[in-house]
């Protein structure tokens, strides 16, 4: 039985966590092996659960720069060793979850936190799993509070700032919507120990049945929590008691860089095919990004004492971008635009006037205008 237990099989957790936790445990620095929950019910998940059911694994490609040092190299991950789909083996993803389980990783995508209003409290006691995954957990928490109610440390991946705070309390805020125990919530408030984390790797393609192309470049930072567990040590993984730079960076930089370029190709209706790497060889478009970077954010970092470490990690990104092996489409970064918008260009303009900063950041606000329009 598999001490880590994760919801979610894109192609991001392949190529970040399970590539994490497999090279870990080549060292012995993992807690053990994965079982991975499909939550999707369709021919193609099927086939995706058979495919990380087959003995050897699924490859993951690393390509790009790192260092200075060109890489293009292929791994196997090895470290889901059991895959479940959760409409049709809930019963034995209840019994991992009140047994062999320590930790839970989930990446839900950008409405996995949404509840849906088919589930219900009859769900505690049923074979059949909920759909939405706040009562997926809400359900398996409480199987695991009545078997034994042992600890376990939660770790969403989901790109949510404070997804782990926001996860508990919906999580707890469904529970008392189902009018359960107080010792129960109880339980999910100080036996789950719910921690804040940060993933940043581009992942640009999926390999078919399953495994990832992606770059060399990997973060997963990890806000400390008192008597968490987690699922490895690895060289890319940082554990802080203060995680909210590491996000600004990445929300700033990235993936408002990502969005802003998706913008402007809606914008001048681009090539469907168009990339990342076309987008910075682009000077009209690589030149509008690089003045929003200077003009309309770097400002708020300066501001805030954080503008060494914030320029370096600049630096990165732009590496990032250019890097020449990656196939990372616009089209595929545009899914979802309007919310991504809102979530990444949003935060940069409340901080600068937090921050009391004049700075005019006419693209950021026409972009969100564009939205509301």
């Amino acid at each position: 039985m598999n001490p880590i237990l994760q919801f979610g099989t894109s192609r991001f957790l392949q190529a970040h966590a399970d590539l994490f936790i497999s090279e870990a445990l080549e060292n012995g620095d993992a807690l053990g092996p994965i079982t991975i929950v499909q939550t999707t019910d369709s021919a193609q998940s099927a086939r995706r659960v058979a495919a990380f059911n087959q003995p050897g694994g699924f490859p993951v490609r690393i390509r790009g720069r790192r260092n200075g040092v060109a890489l293009d190299r292929e791994q196997r991950v090895t470290s889901v060793t059991r895959a479940l789909q959760a409409s049709h083996d809930w019963p034995q993803i209840r019994e991992e979850m009140c047994t062999s389980v320590k930790v839970i990783i989930s990446n839900a995508g950008d409405t996995g936190y949404v509840l849906s209003d088919a589930d219900h409290p009859g769900l505690l006691e049923s074979d059949i799993a909920p759909a939405g995954f706040p009562a997926k957990l809400l359900v398996l928490l409480h199987a695991r509070f009545k078997r034994n109610a042992a600890p376990v440390t939660l770790l969403p991946c989901e790109l949510l700032v404070n997804n782990g705070t926001v996860l508990s309390e919906l999580v707890v805020k469904l529970a008392r919507d189902w009018s359960l125990s107080e010792e129960f919530v109880t339980y999910l408030k100080t036996d789950c120990i719910w921690v804040n984390s940060l993933v940043d790797r581009i992942v640009s393609e999926p390999l078919e049945p399953v495994g990832a192309v992606a770059e060399p470049y990997a973060l997963w930072a990890i806000e400390r929590q008192p008597n968490m567990l987690l699922p490895c040590r690895h060289p890319d993984m940082v554990v802080t008691d203060k995680l909210e730079p590491y996000e600004r960076r990445k929300l700033f930089f990235l993936n408002l860089g990502h969005t802003f370029l998706a913008e402007q190709w809606q914008i001048a209706g681009g090539p469907a095919e168009m990339t990342v790497l076309d987008a910075m060889t682009d000077h009209s478009l690589s030149s509008q990004l690089v003045a929003l970077w200077e003009e309309e954010v770097m400002p708020i970092f300066r501001a805030l004492g954080e503008e060494d470490e914030s320029r370096a990690y600049l630096e990165q990104v732009i590496d990032r971008f250019s890097n020449p092996f990656l196939v990372h489409r616009l089209s595929d970064i545009a899914q979802n635009h309007a919310e991504k918008k809102r979530r990444r260009f949003g935060p940069v303009l409340a901080l600068a006037a937090g921050q009391g900063l004049a700075i005019p950041q006419n693209r950021l606000r026409a972009a969100l205008a564009r939205t509301a329009a």
